[in-house]
């Protein structure tokens, strides 16, 4: 007996190839701070100093932005296994980072470099633990609530159920990675409460319009050629 599968979307297959790079980059680019300009004045409101936040979340808001794309154009469970999908490149990605940490740099390799290079690649367990549990539940929780919306909505209200998941996904993200990565090292109450506040922030204003144009390249991607295009 033959099994038939059916073929992968143009659009899935594009969005999961980006959803695998967004997961390996962001743990390189939260190896920085960055201060959000303007918006971070907003501390002051709440009685801390200048926002600012680790450049990871930019990517980690793109996993956001097509983990709900593909709900949205190919449903949760679609959506639920490119999530489960991801824990591969992440995992391998920490394993690689590890390896290369250890071997030894070569001898006509510039100081500067070689010790940059070795502050990107370190980690401590519980960094590396914090990531893994706070990619995996927050993205989870964004499909579920996106999806969970989607179906009291339906199609509409894009840009509202996709703000609503993006600013709950990344507030237990925050909660989660940095009580396990920093609880007992140092405070960690002040910097929980700037990351979360950045982060929700980021999501509110970026996640929506970055979720159409995705959805709408999505929808360019799996239309089917004119009969006159395929001659």
């Amino acid at each position: 007996m033959t099994t038939t599968f059916a073929p992968l979307s143009r659009s899935l297959f594009a969005l999961s190839i980006f959803y695998g790079g967004m997961v390996c980059i962001a743990g390189v680019l939260g190896n920085k701070q960055v201060s959000l300009g303007p918006l971070s004045a907003i501390g002051s409101v709440f009685g801390l100093g200048p926002l600012a936040v680790e450049a990871g979340i930019f990517a980690f808001l793109l996993l956001v932005v097509i983990s709900s794309a593909v709900a949205e154009l190919h449903g949760r469970d679609t959506a639920n296994r490119l999530v489960l999908l991801g824990f591969a490149p992440l995992v391998a990605s920490i394993i690689l980072s590890i390896i290369v940490r250890a071997l030894p740099a070569a001898p006509d390799m510039q100081p500067a470099n070689r010790d940059a290079i070795q502050l990107v690649l370190g980690g401590t367990w519980r960094i590396w633990l914090g990531g893994i549990v706070a990619y995996g539940i927050s993205q989870t929780l964004n499909v579920s609530i996106f999806s969970w919306l989607k179906g009291r909505e339906g199609s509409r209200l894009l840009w509202l159920r996709s703000a609503i998941a993006g600013v709950l996904s990344q507030a237990v993200d925050t909660l989660l990675f940095v009580t396990i990565a920093f609880w007992g090292v140092f405070p960690i109450g002040e910097l929980l409460a700037g990351q979360m506040i950045a982060k929700v922030v980021l999501s509110a204003l970026l996640v929506p319009p970055l979720i159409y144009a995705v959805v709408a390249i999505g929808r360019v991607l799996d239309r089917e050629p004119s009969a006159a295009g395929r001659h």
